[in-house]
């Protein structure tokens, strides 16, 4: 691992890092991970969203329609593939902001029909709460096997504004808190965007979660997800076969070992699988147009497979 100096300040990363699939900068065999199942297939609703983030990990906005809206019939064929050949258990929706795609709520009925559990990551703003008649409807049916994951970058409204923008608090707070007024099951997803230490910034969310009535345990990784700050342009370790027994990591802990993601890019005809919600638009990590081509062995050669799941222990799934 070709790490930098700890005390000095963050370095821009040289562009000849992540660059060769098979050795890092220092000719070092470049770590692989395999597929062992799929435990959570994610479907990218489409990269549009209501806010425009001043860090967001796919540069969604109401303007980027990189990754097109996904139809109802489209996640239907994947879903019918991934029952016939696979052992999932769970599908989770991701964007952008899944609630402005027209077909959140039939994709979602479509997953909890099969019987997986669904989870949709959300900013629980304004394009969820125009749902709210077909969110209680799924509720009804399908109890807590629909889980929303509630995006709050910080447990300070002013910390968490600086991500969102102006005025994103108190419309994200409404409907966190009708979510848990009426019986969703939720957990939220942090961000430890100032470098505060976890046992602190979890004592702050348990703050908000107790002056709010939201039945989310603070101290419970699983129902608060805090997840590492993301900045591609930072230098970050390469990792090597070697890092595994190194940093006592196992590569069956990371995200592309259980999950894969199914996008559907502007212009193509067809759907694109890709290994992880981090990387939708690198080519390189193309896996192809089904399932079928879903278990190959994913190279670690982007930033964001060193900074985000090997170093920072981040994983998208609720388990």
């Amino acid at each position: 691992m070709n790490s930098a100096t700890p005390d000095k300040a963050p370095t821009v990363l040289g562009k000849a890092k992540f660059h060769d699939p098979h050795y890092t900068l220092d000719g070092d065999p470049r770590a692989v991970v395999t597929l062992g199942h799929i435990e959570t297939l994610w479907f990218n609703t489409g990269t549009l969203c209501n806010l425009s983030c001043s860090n967001c990990y796919i540069k969604s906005s109401p303007s980027n329609d990189r990754l097109a809206y996904l139809s109802r019939a489209e996640v239907g064929a994947v879903l019918d593939d991934l029952q016939a050949d696979w052992q999932a258990h769970e599908i989770g929706f991701t964007g952008g902001e899944p609630f402005m795609n027209p077909d959140i709520l039939a994709m979602s009925e479509d997953a909890l029909g099969r019987g997986y559990r669904v989870l949709v990551l959300t900013n629980a703003m304004r394009p969820m709460m125009k749902l709210a008649d077909g969110l209680l409807a799924l509720r009804d049916r399908y109890g807590d096997r629909l889980c929303l994951r509630v995006s709050v970058d910080h447990y300070a409204p002013d910390v968490h504004e600086l991500e969102r923008g102006c005025r994103s608090w108190e419309s994200m707070l409404t409907g966190l808190t009708w979510l848990a007024e009426n019986g969703f099951a939720i957990n939220v997803a942090g961000r430890t965007l100032l470098g505060e230490e976890e046992t602190g910034l979890r004592q702050g969310y348990a703050r908000l979660f107790a002056a709010h009535a939201i039945p989310v345990d603070a101290d419970n990784p699983g129902e608060l997800v805090l997840f590492p700050e993301m900045d591609e342009a930072l230098d970050v370790p390469e990792i090597t076969t070697a890092c595994w027994e190194i940093l006592n990591v196992s590569p069956d802990a990371m995200m592309c070992a259980s999950s894969r993601m199914v996008v559907k890019h502007k212009g193509d005809a067809n759907l694109t699988v890709m290994p992880c919600t981090l990387l939708p638009y690198d080519a390189r990590f193309k896996m192809g147009s089904t399932l079928a081509a879903a278990d190959g062995a994913v190279a670690l050669n982007h930033p964001h497979c060193a900074r985000f799941c090997v170093l920072g222990g981040g994983s998208c799934s609720a388990g």
